[in-house]
């Protein structure tokens, strides 16, 4: 009950202070000033004092039924609803004026659910016509949901939460969110199945119950989002230098590992932040101090650097990177700083209001390898992955996609990390041969989902051909070491598969990735994907709260194209390269939508560009 024992604190003593008594009765000096005495008292937190003060007015004063109910919600408000309750039958509800009779329904409905009364509590809670003030919204839908949870009303309850949602903040919406998923799931997988079938994509409730599958470890299709509007545009009639979205933190947090095991990972992350700071001169992006924060790559590291972060003054925080880290900040009792957490935590719970999520997820990639391939004809797929962790959920998002998308996956087969000869894997799936004919005549609709390293690749695309497969084949961005090596991909040939944008030099508004990569080590090869990573870190910076708020808004990424779900996590659209002559190339060219710079910020009325500092302030 803390959300609603949390908002009726504030509540009471307003309504107090109101003196909410019928216009006809009249206060003597000594009952208003035993009133305001009460109202004090209330007002300090003294509420059993305050109760027992209003229990004497009733006895004393004009308005009995008034007193009465005060003193009520002061027992609750002390955690004493085992002294409100009986009281609450001798409060005369036709004497009780303003909102006074709907603050006694929610007093009674709380009261029989302490009874195990739900149907009274739903009655009291779904009657008719039922009309309560703003203030007392919240506290109505908690306790509607809560009666329909005991009375086995399960969606209806989960439904009820989604309604409180929006009006949440913080801790309270966090905890929210956790009752919700975990009242859905509740209800099994197939029913949650059943209802995501029937639903419209615009339901408000299909991304809950996509959660709630999650959870229950069913992989969810996830189709790419639609990309609508840039951010960053102009907003006509505000002057040329005024961008839509823009909101730039004055100081700025980065936490990241810069010792231990996964120092290399946060040094390529580090480095393409700061190249996209040192970058935004050229659009005289206002550029705050930035102060860097050695998170360890552990829990206890990343509430320490969290906490110093906060003392520091900043307003926002940037990291951790791993999930056990993420995890550890998300069960802080309160984030009193925003939060873009450089990863998902392990139990996958929802960030709340003034958090958000991004990384590079292997679900991402197998999702949007099913709807390219999907939209190019195929319908049957097999699928051929490594047993590494990032292979198994790029497969499993795979096949939720493709068949969402009407697909059928025939077959999956898993490679060993040791293993070199992949013929009994290849046989075993049943995969079509001399397939070159059918594609020839175009009425070929099958093709092969690839998920490894290098490596394997290599071994594997080999051993297709000389069983005579000749499926189009198409793969995550780990088949590509992220060099040119013309010799060592001949054998990858044809292949397509979706990576970061910058690697390619597609995205435009971004600094050129070979003039970069010649100079820091840290943009060659697999660690350039960090290093985009990192860059668009910072260029989310100003727009994490916008992205958040305008479903369809994206940023141009050097990851991708960047967006935000109603939950807060920044998803990519990757772009789509093929081997050919042992070269990555991008299939579709550039990925210009439009031609205004989407990371030029406001300037002040001047003119001048609004830039605090030339070089980020660092602290280790």
């Amino acid at each position: 009950m803390r959300l609603t024992r949390a908002a009726g604190v504030a509540l009471l003593i307003s309504l107090a202070l109101s003196g909410c008594v019928p216009p006809a009765a009249q206060k003597s000096p000594a009952e208003t000033a035993a009133s305001q005495q009460a109202d004090a008292l209330a007002r300090q937190g003294k509420f059993d004092e305050a109760a027992q003060a209003y229990l004497a007015l009733a006895q004393t004063g004009s308005d009995r039924d008034h007193y009465q109910l005060l003193a009520a919600e002061a027992y609750r408000q002390e955690g004493q609803l085992d002294r409100a309750g009986p009281m609450l039958d001798g409060i005369r509800r036709q004497r009780l004026t303003g909102d006074e009779p709907s603050r006694l329904d929610l007093l009674q409905a709380e009261w029989a659910l302490k009874q195990h009364n739900a149907p009274r509590a739903l009655q009291l809670t779904t009657q008719p016509n039922i009309s309560v003030p703003a203030s007392l919204q919240l506290r109505l839908l908690e306790l509607r949901s809560q009666a329909m949870q005991q009375t086995g009303d399960l969606w209806g309850a989960a439904r009820t939460r989604v309604e409180m949602d929006g009006q949440l903040t913080g801790l309270d919406q966090a905890q929210n969110r956790k009752d919700i998923v975990s009242t859905l799931t509740k209800l099994g997988v197939d029913p949650l199945k059943q209802r995501a079938a029937a639903m419209q994509p615009s339901d408000r409730m299909l991304p809950w119950v996509n959660e709630a599958l999650t959870q229950l470890g069913v992989a969810v299709a996830h189709p790419a989002p639609a990309l609508e509007q840039e951010v960053g545009t102009m907003v006509p009639g505000e002057g040329a230098n005024v961008r839509e979205g823009f909101k730039m933190p004055a100081h700025i947090a980065l936490l990241l590992p810069t010792s231990g095991s996964l120092a290399a990972a946060g040094t390529s992350i580090r480095e393409g932040f700061f190249a996209a700071y040192a970058d935004s001169a050229r659009n005289h992006t206002p550029r705050p101090p930035v102060r860097i924060y050695d998170s360890a790559g552990t829990a206890p590291g990343a509430i320490k650097a969290y906490q110093q972060a906060v003392n520091d003054g900043a307003q926002l925080v940037i990291g951790p990177l791993t999930r056990g880290e993420v995890s550890a900040l998300f069960g802080l009792p309160q984030l009193p700083v925003p939060l873009l957490a450089l990863n998902h935590p392990d139990d996958k719970s929802l960030p709340a209001s003034g958090v958000s999520e991004f990384g590079l997820l292997p679900e991402t990639e197998g999702a949007q390898a099913a709807d390219h391939m999907a939209d190019n004809g195929i319908t049957n797929a097999w699928a051929i992955v490594s047993s590494d962790d990032f292979a198994q959920r790029a497969a499993k998002s795979f096949k939720a996609e493709f068949e969402a998308r009407g697909g059928k996956v025939a077959g999956t087969g898993n490679l060993t990390g040791t293993g070199v000869n992949f013929a009994s894997t290849i046989s075993g799936l049943g995969v079509p041969t001399d397939a070159a004919d059918a594609s020839a005549t175009g009425t070929n609709n099958n093709g092969i989902f690839i998920s490894m390293r290098p490596q394997q690749a290599r071994l594997l695309l080999p051993q297709l051909k000389l069983a005579r497969v000749n499926l189009p084949v198409f793969g995550t961005s780990h088949i590509y070491a992220g060099v040119d090596d013309a010799g060592a991909n001949r054998d990858l040939e044809g292949v397509e598969f979706c990576d970061s944008p910058w690697l390619f030099d597609v995205q435009p508004g971004l600094p050129n990735h070979g003039d970069i990569a010649a100079q820091l080590p840290a943009a060659r090869g697999t660690s350039a994907r960090l290093f985009a990573f990192g860059m668009d870190a910072w260029n989310l910076a100003p727009y994490v709260d916008w992205l958040r708020a305008h479903p369809g808004s994206y940023l141009p990424g050097a990851s991708g194209q960047l967006t935000s779900d109603q939950f807060g996590r920044i998803r990519r659209v990757l772009v789509w390269a093929k081997f050919q002559d042992g070269l990555a190339r991008p299939i579709n060219g550039s990925l210009q939508m439009d031609s205004a710079p989407a990371l030029a910020p406001p300037t002040d009325a001047s003119g001048s560009p609004q830039l605090q500092t030339d070089q980020p302030a660092t602290q280790h």
